[in-house]
């Protein structure tokens, strides 16, 4: 085989399950609007006590971040960083002023809301920032915050799965946002999935939302499983089987 036919095999290609790590800004402004890395987050004040910081699984052409980004890690190689940029149109669109919409203040009163600029707001199920307010009127940006501005992402490619148990295992994390995929115990048994849920887990909100996406994410990238089994298991923990064992003694 030759050596250009090896880097193209390598290369991250559509449908690839990579692992990255990246920091996502706003060109014009330098403004930090994703990321994935702690110490980048510490080092520049954005850290928040309550946020998960650690690769993100990507599986490309799915459509789980924008299409530009996504387009971009095509051709990279593992342990390879690279910036990706990405215009408005392969980002969150271009600004469409038909999205700035005038809504009259005794709107918000009914709900008890009193507007202010730059709070978001949902109005008839779609979500705006408020931009100006006036004594009778309030003027609501439907665009996305995002819309307009051209994205660079500074990436780095970690890994690239190709063991179905650790496919698995990386689709199960996605869902269960903070739990340690280290700790979860999976086995495939011929046409069945069978996943030990952790104790953490049950601590985690709409679980069962997420376990309903886990079953389809799976079913849907690896259609000879038949079935998702969650075993859910509280064991006793370690230090309270050590106490009881000296009471004993």
């Amino acid at each position: 085989m030759s050596e250009s036919m090896v880097e193209e095999k390598d290369a991250v290609q559509e449908g690839d399950f990579i692992i990255v790590d990246y920091v996502a800004r706003i060109e014009e402004t330098g403004e930090i609007i994703d990321l994935t890395l702690e110490d980048v987050a510490k080092k520049e004040k954005i850290y928040k006590e309550d946020g998960i910081y650690k690769p993100k699984l990507v599986v490309v052409g799915e459509g789980w971040f924008i299409k530009g980004f996504e387009e971009g890690l095509i051709g990279l190689k593992v342990g390879e960083k690279a910036e990706i940029k990405v215009p408005p149109e392969k980002g969150f669109g271009e600004r469409d002023l038909k999205k700035i919409k005038v809504v009259p203040m005794r709107e918000f009163r009914k709900s008890g809301i009193t507007p202010k600029p730059g709070m978001r707001v949902t109005i008839n199920g779609k979500v705006g920032t408020i931009r100006m307010v006036t004594s009778g009127r309030v003027r609501v940006d439907f665009n996305h915050p995002l819309a307009g501005k051209t994205l660079v992402y500074e990436v780095f490619v970690r890994k690239k799965l190709k063991d179905d148990l650790e496919k698995i295992k990386a689709l199960i994390g996605r869902r269960l946002r903070g739990i340690d995929e280290e700790k979860l115990e999976v086995k495939i048994e011929d046409d069945v999935v069978k996943v030990n849920m952790p104790n953490e887990v049950f601590l985690l909100e709409n679980i069962q939302y997420a376990k309903l996406g886990i079953a389809s994410d799976i079913h849907k990238h690896f259609p000879k499983i038949n079935s998702v089994q969650f075993i859910e298991e509280i064991k006793r923990k370690k230090e309270e089987v050590e106490e009881e064992g000296e009471a004993i003694s």
